[in-house]
C-alpha cells in the first residue's frame, strides 16, 4: 500500500526515524564506509534485504546503464553515465582540442599542448622540430603520461626526443617548467568537484582541498628525480624527505587550501582572481564532456588537478574519475572526512527515503517528481509529497509524551532489521524511445532567450549561508528546532533553481540566469561561453598586474 504526504502524520516514530541503507563493494575506501556509518546510516545486506532496499551506491567502476534505466526515486549513484569521458588523459586531450577548434582558444588555453601518442606521432616530430629550431629561445621540456594509469605511474619528462620511450598509449605534453614554487618546491591542487546533474548542469567546487608538494626542490637539471618533479602523494611518500622537515612547508608533504590562502595573503597576495580562473577552468572543462545520456538520481565527485605557474595563471592538469579519498596523514582525514559528510547533504535525502518505496500514486519509479518552489515562490510553502521539518517534530512529539530525542534514541536502537519493500519496475527505455522524447521536446523560442536577463543568482559562488539538510539521522538535542532554510534541489527537477551552497560545497554554475536557462532544456555551449567571455572580461589588467608584481616577490 503506497503512502500519501498526509500520512507521515500518524507514522510511528520508529519509521520517522528509521535509518538509511548504504551499499558499497570491498575495494571502495574504508573512510566512505565510516562516514556513512558515522551519520547513522547501515550497510545493505544482500541475504537479508531486496535488491532495492538501499539508498546509496558508492563504487569505484562505473554503472551499467540498465541500472541508471532502473534508478528507483529513493535511490542515488555516485556515478554519471560516461563521465569517465573526460578522467582519461587522451579523452581530455581530445576533447578539449575539440573545443578549442569549435570555439576558438581564447577561453581554452588552459591545458599544455597534447599529442597523443602513437597516433600524432608525426605531428608531435613537427612540433618539437618547430620548437628546436626557434631562435632566441630555450628548447622546451616534455611530460610522456600513460593514458590510462594514475598515481603518477609511468610518467617520463625529457627534453630531447631520444629519450622518448613507451609501450603503450601515452599522451605527451608540454611540460610546465616555471611552476610557482614555495620554498623551492613545486606544488599542485587537487579540487573536488561534484556535479549533480548535467541537465541542467550543476557544479559544486569544495572551498577545502589539498595542496600537494614535491618533497625534494624544482631542478630542471635533473629530470629523472620523480621526488622534485612529481606531486602524488603515493610517489613522494616513498621519498626520504617526506618525513623529514622541509623549510617553508614543513614534514608531510600536503596543506590544506586554507593554508594555501592564508600563505599567499601573507605575501599581499589577492588570491579571489586565481580561484575565479580556476572555477572557469572546471567549468569549461565539464561543458567539453556534454551532451550525457540523461540519467536520473546520480552525481559524479571529481579530482581536478590544477598547476599554478609562477605568472599566477593556472593549468589543468588532468582530471580523476575516483579521486583518491585513502587517508596517508592527518590532513587527509580533516579533509577528506567532511568532504564526504558534504558529499551526503549535497545528495539532499528525505524522510520518505527511509521507507524505500513509491510514496505518492502515481509517480513514476525511476523519477523524482516531487513539486518545489519555483524562482520567486516562498521556499517555505509546503508541497505535496515533502515531509517538512515542522512535521517530522510533530510526529516526533507524538511518541507517547516521552521527550523527543530520548523517543528518537530509543527508536533507532530498536531498529533490528528492515523491513523488504517491492516495488514496481521502470520500463527499460529503448534508444527509439529516447530519440522520440527528444524530438517532443518543446524548443524555447529565440525571443524568450533575449529577453533572460543576466541576473546574478544571489550567493552563487560566495554565499556564506549554509545549506539546512535532512540527511543526519543521529537524533541531535536540537532536533525538534531545526528549520529548513534553503529550498532543496532534486536531480531531476529541472525548473528549480539550485541551492548556491551546501556544506563546504559552493555552487559554480549555473552563475547567473541566462547560464541556468542554457542549460535547461540541453546545453547551449555557445550562450554559455559567451557569458563566461563577459565574466572573463570583468576581470581588471590593474589587478592582474598587482598580482604578479606580489607573485615575484612570493617566489624571489
Amino acid at each position: 500500500m503506497e503512502m500519501k504526504a498526509d500520512d507521515y502524520d500518524t507514522r510511528d516514530t520508529r519509521d520517522v526515524l528509521r535509518p538509511l541503507v548504504f551499499r558499497v563493494p570491498e575495494k571502495v575506501p574504508a573512510i566512505v564506509r565510516e562516514v556513512l556509518l558515522e551519520r547513522g546510516w547501515t550497510e545493505f545486506d544482500k541475504k537479508e534485504q531486496d535488491d532495492a532496499d538501499w539508498n546509496l551506491y558508492w563504487r569505484n567502476s562505473p554503472f551499467r546503464m540498465t541500472d541508471h534505466y532502473s534508478i528507483k526515486p529513493w535511490q542515488r549513484l555516485n556515478h554519471y553515465p560516461e563521465a569517465i569521458r573526460i578522467t582519461r588523459k587522451d579523452y581530455l586531450a581530445r576533447h578539449l582540442k575539440r573545443m578549442k577548434g569549435a570555439y576558438g582558444s581564447a577561453l581554452y588555453e588552459f591545458s599544455p599542448m597534447a599529442f597523443i601518442m602513437p597516433n600524432d606521432y608525426v605531428k608531435f616530430i613537427a612540433e618539437y622540430s618547430k620548437d628546436r629550431q626557434s631562435v632566441g629561445r630555450r628548447p622546451s621540456y616534455w611530460i610522456c603520461k600513460p593514458v590510462d594509469l594514475s598515481r603518477g605511474r609511468g610518467i617520463l619528462i625529457f627534453q630531447n626526443i631520444k629519450d622518448l620511450v613507451y609501450d603503450c598509449a601515452v599522451v605527451v605534453q608540454k611540460y610546465i617548467s616555471n611552476p610557482l614554487l614555495i620554498s623551492g618546491y613545486k606544488l599542485d591542487l587537487r579540487l573536488y568537484v561534484c556535479v549533480t546533474s548535467f541537465c541542467p548542469l550543476t557544479v559544486y567546487t569544495y572551498e577545502e582541498g589539498l595542496v600537494r608538494f614535491a618533497t625534494e626542490k624544482f631542478d630542471l637539471s635533473s629530470l629523472d628525480n620523480v621526488y622534485a618533479h612529481l606531486t602524488n602523494t603515493s610517489i613522494n611518500k616513498y621519498g626520504a624527505s617526506y618525513k623529514a622537515y622541509k623549510e617553508g612547508i614543513g614534514y608531510g608533504c600536503k596543506w590544506t587550501f586554507s593554508k594555501f590562502r592564508s600563505y599567499l595573503r601573507i605575501f599581499g597576495v589577492d588570491d579571489m582572481l586565481l580561484w575565479q580562473k580556476i572555477n572557469n577552468i572546471v567549468i569549461l572543462t565539464l561543458l567539453a564532456l556534454t551532451p550525457l545520456p540523461e540519467a536520473s538520481n546520480c552525481f559524479e565527485l571529481f579530482g581536478f588537478d590544477i598547476l599554478i605557474d609562477d605568472k599566477f595563471k593556472p593549468w589543468l592538469l588532468e582530471v580523476n574519475y575516483n579521486p583518491a579519498l585513502c587517508l596517508d596523514c592527518s590532513i587527509d582525514d580533516t579533509v577528506k572526512r567532511k568532504l564526504l559528510h558534504d558529499v551526503v547533504e549535497l545528495l539532499n535525502y528525505k524522510h520518505s527515503d527511509t521507507f524505500r518505496q513509491n510514496q505518492v500514486s502515481g509517480t513514476k519509479t525511476g523519477r523524482r517528481q516531487e513539486p518545489w518552489s519555483m524562482a520567486g515562490e516562498s521556499a517555505t510553502e509546503e508541497a505535496p509529497g515533502i515531509l517538512t521539518c515542522q512535521k517530522v517534530a510533530k510526529c516526533t512529539s507524538a511518541s507517547s509524551g516521552q521527550p523527543a530525542r530520548q523517543a528518537a534514541s530509543r527508536s533507532i536502537r530498536k531498529v533490528a532489521a528492515l523491513t523488504k519493500k517491492t516495488s514496481r519496475a521502470r520500463p527499460i527505455k529503448t534508444r527509439t524511445s529516447q530519440l522520440r522524447e527528444r524530438m517532443n521536446i518543446q524548443k524555447i523560442p529565440s525571443q524568450a532567450k533575449a529577453e533572460v536577463k543576466n541576473k546574478q543568482i544571489p550567493g552563487a559562488g560566495h554565499s556564506p549561508c549554509m545549506s539546512a539538510q535532512l540527511s543526519r539521522w543521529l537524533p541531535t538535542p536540537d532536533f525538534c528546532n531545526y528549520e529548513l532554510t534553503t529550498p532543496p534541489y532534486f536531480f531531476s527537477d529541472k525548473d528549480q533553481r539550485p541551492v548556491s551552497r551546501v556544506g563546504d560545497f559552493v555552487l559554480i554554475f549555473p552563475f547567473n540566469d541566462a547560464a541556468l536557462q542554457a542549460s535547461r532544456n540541453g546545453i547551449d555551449v555557445k550562450s554559455i561561453l559567451k557569458e563566461i567571455s563577459k565574466l572573463v572580461s570583468k576581470q581588471l589588467p590593474s589587478k592582474q598586474q598587482n598580482t604578479k608584481k606580489r607573485i615575484d616577490y612570493l617566489t624571489s
